[in-house]
């Protein structure tokens, strides 16, 4: 109660005072561009996946572009120690995503690079990752993809080299006739989700679904 009386939670776009539990106040809330995906139909990230590798169904929750709150709220999360954001946009996915009994075996997040893990002092996609799990019910698996090689964050990469990337990931666990759902912050490329879906896919009778926080258009 000390800290809240003298730090207040402020909305991180507008600077108000909010209760302890948001990100936003409700007036800059109206700002965040959220996609209302339907998760099985042809939307414009499934296509974008789907140019990429055999998808059976995607979500983004948000889109992000330049000027935007969603950038603003991912950025917070990723490089401004706000792990807890991740617990936030995981209620917000799942006001908006419904399975319809038709949900995935296993919840798959990005991994971070051990030197970068320890950089950063957490995955931002672990909470909401683990969130999810415990709204639907679907277990999770943090360990199940192993990122190879230490790089620069995606952000700080131009286009081409994200285009001329070769796969950084290999999976740490034999695994057949499942469906995963791979969880990833931000769609730019798609080269990271692809890289994984393939390890996944060539190692058994597998499906890819595809779930992430936006998409960059």
């Amino acid at each position: 109660m000390i800290l809240d009386l003298f730090f207040p939670n402020r909305c991180l776009n507008c600077n108000r005072i909010i209760d302890g539990n948001l990100i936003v106040c409700t007036i800059c809330f109206e700002q965040i561009h959220f996609t209302h995906n339907n998760y099985f139909d042809g939307n414009f990230i499934k296509q974008k996946c789907k140019l990429l590798f055999p998808v059976e169904n995607a979500f983004a929750l948000m889109h992000f572009s330049q000027e935007n709150l969603s950038r603003k709220i991912i950025h917070e999360l990723k490089y401004k120690s706000r792990e807890k954001i991740g617990k936030t946009l995981s209620e917000w996915t799942t006001e908006q995503l419904d399975f319809n009994n038709n949900k995935p075996d296993l919840l798959v997040s990005v991994p971070l690079h051990p030197r970068k893990l320890k950089e950063r002092g957490y995955n931002q996609l672990h909470l909401f990752t683990e969130n999810l799990s415990g709204f639907y019910n679907i277990p999770f698996d943090h360990d199940f993809i192993k990122r190879n090689h230490y790089s620069k964050a995606q952000a700080l990469k131009d286009k081409q080299h994200r285009i001329e990337t070769t796969n950084p990931f290999s999976i740490t666990k034999n695994i057949s006739g499942k469906h995963i759902l791979l969880i990833d912050d931000v769609f730019t490329t798609g080269n990271t989700l692809a890289s994984i879906a393939w390890e996944i896919l060539k190692a058994g009778d597998n499906k890819v679904s595809v779930l992430v926080m936006a998409i960059d258009e």
